[in-house]
């Protein structure tokens, strides 16, 4: 098998000292930090989407890198892919990999045709990426034309179908390749205008869709977690899976939420004009946080630009919800993330990936700091303590009526002095103490 990467070696950790741009300064797999090496604290995982197929090409110019890696019959450049990926993971040390169906095989004239190539595939990957392990699978039920209108959501029940086979046959390969995720992302569930959409019926056959996807996961020996990545708009204006919050209602309505749990993007969030860690904390409070599209947006730009993530305050916050969160279970950190369009060589694409590894490497370090500093634990668990005693325990327990607090507040009258200062600026500057101090 050919090197796709001449001249790169393995990626090794030399400390935040080195100034080799091929080297990790903060990543170290191996290191153990509170009880559990680095690997398994931040599972990265290689996007099939972009790192195997995105060629730079954007809404105003063609592709700016070759990503048929040296193939030209569409099932050789698939399986090229594999080689190469497998040589990317290797060199960086990465043990997962994520994918849509059609990320990894082409699709044919016909659905069968089309199942018999991620046969024939997803059989190459589990001999060239052995030892390798599928963070998550989905389908991809946005691309083709039929689903301009949607998938589970769409108003043709011929096009319904026809995206829950793929999705049946999806799952299937997951199953195959051993993987404990599977991710519903509504590319075009949602609308354009109201004037048009059966809101209710979208949304019902939304929920059946889910339904019969996991009852059949279930049945053919899946054990692992499905996830819903929230995303507000884009490419509709409104998508359904809004935000965490938006999902989470959603799937206590249909009865579903003991099945799902979030595949939070940070991208995604700020759409939603959401922090990252807000919609982490909610998919923690709730109990559904389950793995991660690591990436990053620009702030100056209204779109998922899906940048490989650089912002150390950004994956501080993350991976304090993370650990708060007791740490990935069958999730992990994937990276939904590509490389500029200008950064076309193949050599970028490892000091892309080196980037984003050393960012959450320092985002683990800065977080474990935080924790075990305890200054801002501290503070938080003191200034809630009036409902640890007195009345605020009384309301707490259920002991106290509205009879009770109102009688309380006319015998406290003004309570303007019970108030502390919340001291966000000290905070922040603790924060500010614990990360440069790392």
């Amino acid at each position: 098998m050919s090197e796709f990467f001449k001249g790169i070696d393995k990626i090794k950790y030399e400390g935040k000292t080195s100034t080799n741009p091929l080297a990790f300064k903060y990543y170290d797999p191996e290191e153990v930090i509170c009880g559990k090496k680095m690997r398994e604290h931040l599972k990265f995982a290689l996007s099939w989407w972009h790192t195997m197929g995105g060629d730079g090409t954007d809404m105003f110019g063609v592709g700016t890198t070759d990503k048929k890696w040296g193939a030209s019959d569409p099932m050789e450049i698939a399986k090229a892919k594999i080689d190469a990926a497998a040589e990317i993971m290797d060199k960086l040390s990465i043990d997962y990999y994520c994918f849509h169906d059609r990320d990894i095989a082409p699709e044919a004239e016909t659905l069968a045709e089309t199942n018999k190539r991620l046969d024939e595939i997803t059989d190459y990957m589990k001999t060239k990426l052995a030892g390798k392990k599928l963070l998550w699978g989905t389908a991809n039920c946005f691309g083709n034309p039929r689903y301009m209108h949607g998938a589970g959501t769409s108003p043709s029940a011929d096009v319904f179908a026809f995206a829950a086979a793929q999705i049946k046959k999806a799952i299937e390969c997951t199953v195959k390749l051993g993987g404990k995720g599977y991710v519903f992302w509504g590319g075009r569930e949602g609308y354009e205008t109201l004037l048009n959409t059966d809101m209710k019926l979208e949304q019902d056959n939304m929920a059946r869709l889910m339904r019969m996807a996991v009852d059949y996961a279930r049945s053919i020996g899946f054990d692992g977690d499905f996830y819903i990545e929230p995303k507000p708009k884009e490419p509709t204006k409104h998508q359904y899976d809004f935000d965490t919050a938006t999902v989470i209602g959603f799937l206590k309505k249909y009865g579903l939420d003991k099945d799902f749990k979030m595949n939070i993007e940070a991208n995604h969030a700020t759409l939603a004009q959401h922090t990252f860690q807000h919609e982490l904390r909610v998919a923690r409070d709730n109990g559904v946080f389950g793995s991660i599209d690591a990436n990053q947006g620009d702030t100056l730009l209204g779109w998922d630009t899906d940048q490989f993530p650089t912002n150390i305050y950004d994956a501080t916050f993350c991976m304090y919800e993370v650990l708060k969160a007791g740490g990935f279970t069958n999730g992990g950190l994937n990276f939904d993330s590509k490389a500029r369009r200008g950064s076309f060589t193949r050599e970028d694409i490892f000091h892309a990936y080196i980037a984003g590894m050393d960012t959450f490497a320092l985002g683990l370090r800065a977080a474990v700091k935080l924790i075990e500093d305890g200054r801002i634990d501290k503070f938080v668990a003191d200034r809630y303590s009036s409902w640890n005693t007195g009345i605020g325990a009384d309301v707490i327990s259920g002991k106290a009526t509205i009879a009770d607090l109102e009688k309380y507040a006319l015998e406290k009258g003004d309570v303007t002095a019970s108030l502390t200062s919340g001291r966000q600026e000290m905070l922040e500057s603790i924060v500010n103490n614990v990360l440069f101090s790392l």
